[in-house]
């Protein structure tokens, strides 16, 4: 077989067997492949695309390149969840969790944030003492013995997703649907889950801008599960805002904690226990969605989930004191509180925006090699629809610089949007809402009317479960 006769083929718009992609993915991965020889290939995929069955066969072979997790230890069905990333994005620290409170075995292996994203693992490493960099015997044993574990990637999974991603990212063929799905689903895939929960996140701080892209990135991750005997369903989520209020790592896991002891926020708990649901139903513990989420809402109410996080934190060596009274938690040097100048309605918070303030503040990565600030971030007071008035608080500015603190003073101005409100504001609002409460308006209308749907994907289809928050436009 001969690399230049596969790039030839794609440079044509043929199809690729899947003899010839393993070719090119074991021998890039195994330096035999040169760097410009795989960017000759990437690129013409990028342009010309993939079928199905291509995608699927990159997807695997990039998924068996590396070590692959057996959980088939813990049942037929172990489920697992990912999210593609967004601001303020603390789900699995409240999720997973509750979903162990309810029986169903949670061996949960996430990354490290990079850019604007945080990531879960350097959230839970704010909590003094909790260790992520455990073995795979461990993480296993901790599973069996108080039914969770939440660890760094320690195993080498999918070497060959990251050098190709790597590779994507230096010739400008990172956005393309396609490469994108093949690189998630190799993850999950070698990570070792049969059923998978998707959270496809949308909006200005999500990795998918539209709604449209986010529907073809899911219906294409949904694809290539059936093909690879994954079951497959993919939630779609807004990210025009920050979720709840929390952006920085130590900041998002205290608003974690409360929301484990009941103290959630509205649209962190419609993620919660949408996702959650969804993982109950493929784990076979209940068929029905809406009796899934009460159950989920029982056992916040009744303290299991909560302590199901103390006890894996207890287990992997965390300090469970600071659970108990996160007053504890490390303050930062310098905060700042960020007055409103107008009364009106906030009518935008860019989530990428504060995403890369908080990063600037110190809470995420630019480079890989960077160091966390576990303590700097941004604590939002005021979210989009909510009306303020001259004097009132709109968010919390937590830094360890002076000068960043000032910098980040003025940028905050900049990215809350405030609009004025109309003399008629309340009468018009209550009809609107009113109207818009009927049960039966198309997804169409709804985002054209600035109201999100909360919807899933499964199968390749695309349901609308219920509207998930209306945006108040002055």
């Amino acid at each position: 077989m001969n690399i230049l006769e596969i790039i030839a083929k794609k440079r044509d718009s043929k199809e690729l067997s899947k003899e010839e992609i393993e070719y090119f993915v074991n021998g890039y991965t195994n330096g035999e492949i040169a760097d410009y020889q795989a960017a000759a290939l990437i690129m013409s995929i990028y342009i010309n695309g993939m079928n199905d069955r291509e995608i699927t066969d990159l997807t695997i072979a990039m998924a068996y390149s590396g070590e692959v997790l057996d959980l088939s230890r813990f049942g037929e069905n172990v489920v697992d969840k990912h999210s593609t990333g967004g601001v303020g994005d603390k789900v699995s620290i409240i999720l997973l969790p509750l979903i162990a409170s309810m029986g169903i075995p949670v061996a949960k292996m996430s990354g490290r944030g990079l850019g604007y994203t945080g990531g879960t693992v350097d959230k839970m490493e704010s909590i003094p003492g909790y260790r992520t960099n455990i073995g795979i015997d461990e993480f296993i044993s901790n599973v069996e013995k108080v039914g969770i574990s939440m660890i760094g990637q320690t195993l080498n999974l999918a070497p060959a997703d990251k050098k190709i991603y790597a590779l994507r990212d230096t010739i400008s063929c990172v956005e393309n649907i396609p490469l994108i799905a093949s690189s998630i689903m190799s993850k999950k895939i070698a990570s070792g889950a049969n059923k998978i929960v998707i959270d496809v996140t949308v909006g200005k701080g999500a990795f998918m801008k539209t709604k449209e892209d986010a529907k073809k990135l899911a219906e294409q991750m949904v694809r290539i599960g059936d093909l690879a005997g994954k079951e497959v369903r993919c939630i779609l989520t807004p990210m025009d805002q920050p979720l709840g209020y929390a952006v920085g790592n130590s900041l998002e896991v205290v608003e974690a904690i409360n929301s484990l002891k009941g103290n959630i926020p509205e649209d962190v708990k419609k993620v919660v226990l949408e996702l959650g649901a969804n993982m109950i139903q493929l784990a076979g513990k209940g068929n029905n969605i809406e009796e899934n989420k009460a159950k989920l809402l029982e056992n916040i109410k009744n303290g299991k989930a909560y302590q199901k996080f103390v006890e894996m934190v207890q287990n992997q060596s965390g300090d469970i004191s600071y659970l108990e009274d996160t007053s504890k938690f490390e303050k930062s040097k310098y905060n700042s509180a960020i007055m409103c100048e107008k009364r009106g309605t906030v009518k935008e918070i860019d989530a990428e925006e504060i995403g890369k303030l908080a990063c600037f503040l110190g809470a995420g990565r630019v480079k890989k090699e960077d160091k966390i600030d576990h303590i700097v971030g941004i604590l939002l007071n005021k979210k989009v629809g909510d009306k303020v008035e001259n004097g009132d608080v709109l968010a919390y500015i937590y830094a360890n610089d002076e000068e960043k603190l000032r910098e980040a003073e003025k940028r905050i101005r900049d990215i809350y949007k405030i609009a004025d409100i109309p003399e008629n504001f309340e009468k018009e609002n209550n009809a609107e809402s009113v109207e818009r409460t009927k049960e039966n308006v198309p997804i169409e209308e709804s985002i054209k009317t600035g109201e999100w749907a909360l919807v899933t994907v499964k199968k390749g289809k695309f349901y609308k479960i219920k509207r998930f928050f209306r945006r108040i436009f002055g």
